[in-house]
């Protein structure tokens, strides 16, 4: 029993969590996943984290600012210096053409996990319970996970995306159809990461920016870490997501060649390489996502989606967020915003 309860270990719900913990509030998270971080994951190459979720974000972001800070987090910026390179169908790469830099974007030493590790660290460990993924959400019964476990609460937040929250059973029922109609940002994205023991393309002049339509990648960038000791790339894949699963090991292959033609073939042989499948995990993406988005929505609570259940029920993912919907910042934002809420 608990008075709130926050389904979604993610950054909207960690920093919920602590926001209700320095209150002195009763609550308790439940997370579907053997791991905390939702979209956000980093994986390992000597002492170095890569981001395979979102690697960025922006001056002009407070909350973002604020966090890093409070949990003396060292930032930098994107590395954005030298030549962009272009690879059109045709397969003759190009450099100086095009406009796919991230200049000005803001990094974090240790990757976005970061953020994750630094907010579990505050949280008591026995408020928070991995692998439980909820079924059904009942106003006056609470929670029902997979497993046939009840946990009872007075209220419940959800903050994992909305299309994903559309998949558990509600009594009594909500307007099913509005969380759908809300698309999953990143959802049907994957992103390939490769690692080099130098970043030689800086050395060549290049910025590690390319854009491509002979793919598999059609976004690269410099994923390297802030002292260099090693090099990365990372790119955004483009193949449908219907034919991603199937082709993965092919995928990869492609990728490593298709680095090798655009930053030279000193280093073609990478020391390590990850592909990370977002629209194929449960808990990111419905079927709904499997085609990538192509703009940004304008993202927010829908009205049929405020006040349910006498207040006891609430949406808490960045998608739902007024300011910053999609970003990390806009999971900040919800959570504060939802904190105020329920503190008040």
């Amino acid at each position: 029993m608990a008075d709130i309860v926050i389904v979604g270990g993610g950054l909207s719900g960690l920093a919920l969590a602590q926001h209700l913990e320095r209150a002195g509030a009763d609550w308790h998270l439940l997370e579907s996943r053997t791991r905390l971080g939702g979209r956000i994951k980093g994986v390992k190459d000597a002492d170095h984290i890569f981001d395979l979720g979102p690697s960025w974000y922006w001056p002009g972001q407070p909350r973002m600012a604020r966090l890093t800070a409070d949990l003396g987090l060292a930032t930098f910026k994107q590395h954005a210096t030298g030549d962009l390179m272009f690879e059109p169908e045709q397969g003759d790469v190009q450099r100086g053409v095009g406009f796919a830099s991230m200049e000005g974007s803001l990094r974090i030493n240790g990757g976005m996990i970061a953020l994750i590790n630094g907010l579990a660290a505050r949280l008591p460990e026995n408020r928070i319970t991995m692998n439980a993924q909820a079924a059904t959400v009942d106003q006056h019964d609470g929670i029902t996970l997979s497993d046939g476990t009840k946990i009872t609460a007075n209220r419940v937040v959800i903050t994992c995306p909305p299309r994903v929250a559309a998949g558990l059973a509600f009594t009594p029922q909500i307007d099913i159809n509005a969380l759908s109609r809300i698309p999953t940002w990143m959802g049907g994205q994957a992103k390939f990461v490769a690692t080099y023991d130098t970043p030689f393309w800086r050395t060549a002049g290049l910025s590690g920016d390319a854009m491509s339509r002979r793919g598999p990648l059609v976004e690269i960038h410099d994923a390297s870490p802030s002292d260099t000791s090693l090099g990365a790339l990372f790119g955004f894949v483009g193949v449908p997501p219907n034919h991603r699963a199937q082709n993965a090991d092919a995928i990869i292959a492609a990728s490593i060649n298709q680095l090798a033609r655009l930053f030279g073939d000193d280093d073609k042989t990478p020391r390590a390489a990850y592909l990370e499948d977002w629209a194929t995990q449960p808990e990111t993406a419905s079927s709904e996502d499997q085609a990538p988005l192509t703009s940004h929505p304008a993202y927010g609570l829908p009205r049929a989606l405020e006040n349910l259940w006498d207040g006891a029920l609430h949406f808490g993912s960045t998608e739902t967020a007024t300011d910053f919907g999609g970003f990390l910042e806009g999971a900040l934002a919800r959570a504060e915003t939802l904190a105020h809420r329920l503190l008040a």
